[in-house]
């Protein structure tokens, strides 16, 4: 059992990432932007509740967050590890996980933090932005996000790195040289893969 918390800024490469350690540990990398469009497209109770808020504009509050959170990882496929990505992202959902998993009687294994340089990220925002055709993604406006970014993951980092949980990992660099990176600094850990 593998349990992994990704944190990583946008356009750092998370997503891929996550793809490959959800398939080198065989659990199921769990975002929250998936659990809100899974819920919200079957519309069930949460997902109905989450939409309301979404509808007129205002952040989905923690504690429906927290609620969907704590059901997808008591489906059945999360049963042996998952690797989540965009949750937690507040202390209040740190403390709330911390819940959730001790009440299983697990813990987090490792949290894996992907730095990039900030100029790069621009640029590969920048590029995705053209190729997307989102005008509104201007250097500023990422820049902004980039900033928001690290004012909300800092406590966060600081909180799992004085549990000495956090594996800083470069992401700059080829797709496969990144995810052998993660793997190397997981096995220092004991953290490995089933073979």
């Amino acid at each position: 059992m593998t349990r992994l918390l990704l944190i990583g800024p946008p356009g750092a490469g998370k997503g891929t990432q996550a793809e490959r350690l959800s398939a080198a540990f065989g659990i199921p990398a769990i975002s929250t932007g998936d659990i809100f469009r899974f819920n919200v497209k079957n519309e069930t109770e949460l997902g109905k509740l989450a939409k309301s808020f979404m509808d007129r504009g205002e952040y989905v509050p923690d504690s429906v967050t927290n609620d969907l959170v704590r059901d997808r990882l008591s489906h059945d496929d999360a049963k042996q590890g998952f690797l989540l990505d965009g949750y937690p992202r507040t202390a209040d959902q740190v403390a709330e996980l911390d819940d959730i998993l001790g009440a299983a009687g697990t813990s987090l294994d490792a949290v894996v933090l992907i730095t990039a340089d900030t100029d790069e990220v621009v640029r590969r925002l920048l590029d995705r932005a053209v190729k997307q055709g989102r005008a509104d993604d201007t250097e500023d406006v990422i820049r902004h996000r980039l900033a928001v970014y690290e004012e909300q993951t800092e406590p966060l980092v600081a909180d799992y790195s004085s549990r000495n949980l956090v594996v800083a990992i470069d992401g700059l660099g080829a797709i496969e040289e990144v995810t052998d990176r993660i793997l190397a600094a997981l096995a220092e850990r004991n953290v490995s893969p089933r073979v």
